[in-house]
């Protein structure tokens, strides 16, 4: 059982196994697929023609260390119990290794997966406060591209934060939109009729007036904080440093 960068023939399996996993749609897979998704940012495993199990990675760098966000691990219903999850990481490291990253963060999505990638060698790196708020007094409020936002948010990340970047921003594009002010900025999106922001960066009192500015009557954020443990890294590379903060899982 060996892992394999896929053909663009095993595109449609492995969108078959995103769906069976994780329930997205199609229009979500579009916007992956043709934003974010290179064959050589993604190992899989292959049983009878079919992808079995697959994970995927994207590009991001602390403190001048290349690291590989790993994404979307997943294996399908039909070859759970079977190691494929533990062979298909324990592979991946190699191949990152080789290819020149000093470090791995993921974002456990449930309390088992922690344990779990625990026992892959990651340790929590990185945690979030999150909020919600009714909507406040408006506050003036800035609309603007991707790539403004990502060079104001190298100035307000917190130290040793993870810089999100190169196929991040044409993906993370398609879910949200960016947003600046005086002493913050935000990505948000509308998540049943109301304001999700799934990372604030700066006064964290401007949020009800964002809300307001927005046009919705309450919202939740997600920003740097200690209210739950977030994501996990793995080094790959002796002096390679923990990660403090990590924003974007993609969820």
């Amino acid at each position: 059982m060996n892992t394999t960068a896929p053909a663009d023939s095993l595109i449609p399996s492995l969108r078959d196994l995103w769906k069976a996993a994780f329930g997205d749609t199609d229009a979500f897979l579009d916007d992956f697929f043709s934003t974010a998704y290179a064959p050589h940012r993604c190992r899989c495993i292959v049983m009878d023609g079919q992808v079995a199990a697959a994970l995927y990675w994207l590009d991001c760098a602390c403190e001048g260390r290349k690291l590989a966000y790993i994404y979307a691990v997943a294996t399908h219903p039909h070859h759970r119990g079977k190691g494929l999850c533990r062979t298909l990481m324990s592979e991946t490291m190699e191949v990152l290794k080789q290819g020149g990253y000093d470090g791995v963060v993921l974002v456990p999505q449930k309390p088992g997966l922690i344990r779990m990638y625990a026992g892959m060698g990651f340790t929590p790196c990185s945690g979030v406060t999150e909020f919600h708020v009714m909507a406040g007094d408006p506050i003036p409020v800035r609309k603007i591209e991707a790539d403004e936002f990502a060079q104001l948010r190298r100035n307000f990340l917190p130290q040793n934060g993870v810089i999100q970047e190169n196929e991040n921003l044409p993906f993370l594009s398609t879910q949200v939109c960016f947003y600046a002010g005086k002493n913050w900025i935000s990505a948000v999106a509308e998540v049943d009729g109301m304001l999700w922001c799934p990372e604030l960066l700066g006064d964290p009192d401007v949020a009800p007036g964002l809300v307001k500015a927005l046009g919705y009557r309450e919202g939740s954020f997600r920003m740097p904080g200690d209210g739950r443990p977030f994501a996990m890294f793995r080094p790959l590379a002796e002096d390679c440093p923990r990660p403090a903060y990590f924003g974007f899982a993609f969820d």
